[in-house]
């Protein structure tokens, strides 16, 4: 069986192993590729595995040899799925990866808008504090998240493990999901609409997947909805939001911060309207970085290809099942 990753660079730089998918096969290892270079690189291919590179339906017409696709990450919207379901081809992804990864990312994200640590170590290190003669100071004032609302929009594996991070902090919980089941445990959480996630939230954060009816859920309607000053985090995909909509409410002080690992463009162009906005923080699509993480999609996505291989495959995200 021949294996090739089209864009395996940033999934494994040398720190992670690839023996998990050395076993089953001739595997062989692009860092990145474009889509024009697809066609040669995939040629013999049985599995192809992509995490950002585009497979598009002119570009399977040129790929009369694959038999599986995997997307090693659990966005797949990289993939014409519907197309390679004509032709039979399974496209499986790979989930629950990095929860605890994801959802630590989240919440760091959200203390450091209600702390400011770096902002207040690069003061201290530029002497404010030692020339200020004063025992304490502070730039902006600390935010307290006990007895606040957490609205969750998306309830998934990350979606649930933040809230129970947000439940040890002491906030009150809601989630929007579009089939409510399986409550965790602990109080007080709700199912709640849209609707009421906007409004009664003091944090949001996204944890839906992209789709045509999520794509920009977030925009100049939806932000006048929430409470005024509210915090927003995006770990999740960038085109779930509005990024010029968002820009303004935070200008406006509608939003009170915005928290982003995600962004509509990846890398975003320099004028993004989000490189001036005030109470702003950007990480560069790392969440799902960690080391851990990353070896958890080797070895799950070594585990999609030997399911499929003995007819038996899992986490298929189009109607074929062999």
């Amino acid at each position: 069986m021949k294996i090739v990753i089209l864009d395996g660079k940033l999934l494994n730089p040398g720190d992670v192993d690839w023996s998990p998918l050395e076993k089953l096969g001739e595997l062989k290892v692009y860092d990145d590729s474009t889509v024009e270079q697809v066609p040669q690189r995939a040629a013999g291919a049985d599995v192809i595995l992509v995490n950002k590179v585009p497979l598009r339906r002119d570009t399977l017409a040129q790929l009369p040899d694959v038999k599986m696709v995997g997307v090693v990450a659990t966005g797949y919207d990289v993939v014409d799925i519907d197309a390679f379901a004509e032709r039979g081809i399974p496209v499986c992804n790979v989930v629950a990866y990095g929860v605890n990864d994801v959802a630590q990312h989240v919440m760091a994200l959200l203390l450091e808008l209600c702390h400011r640590t770096s902002e207040h170590t690069l003061s201290i290190r530029s002497g404010e504090w030692t020339d200020g003669g004063e025992w304490c100071y502070w730039m902006h004032t600390p935010v307290c998240l006990e007895g606040m609302t957490f609205g969750l929009i998306g309830y998934g594996n990350i979606g649930r493990r933040v809230g129970e991070l947000a439940h040890a902090l002491g906030m009150k919980v809601l989630a929007h999901r579009r089939n409510p089941k399986n409550p965790p445990a602990y109080a007080p959480f709700a199912f709640a609409t849209l609707e009421q996630v906007l409004s009664q939230s003091d944090v949001i954060s996204l944890h839906c997947p992209l789709t045509d009816a999520t794509r920009g859920i977030i925009n100049k309607k939806s932000l006048a909805k929430m409470k005024r000053g509210a915090i927003l985090i995006n770990a999740a995909r960038g085109p779930l939001v509005n990024e010029d909509d968002i820009a303004a409410a935070l200008r406006s002080g509608q939003l009170g911060g915005y928290g982003a690992d995600v962004m509509v463009k990846e890398p975003p162009v320099r004028d993004n309207p989000l490189f001036s906005t005030p109470n702003t923080l950007l990480t560069p699509h790392m969440a799902w970085a960690t080391v851990r993480a990353r070896q958890n999609i080797i070895n799950l996505t070594a585990e999609n290809i030997l399911r499929w291989k003995e007819g038996n495959p899992i986490n298929v995200v189009n109607p074929v099942k062999g």
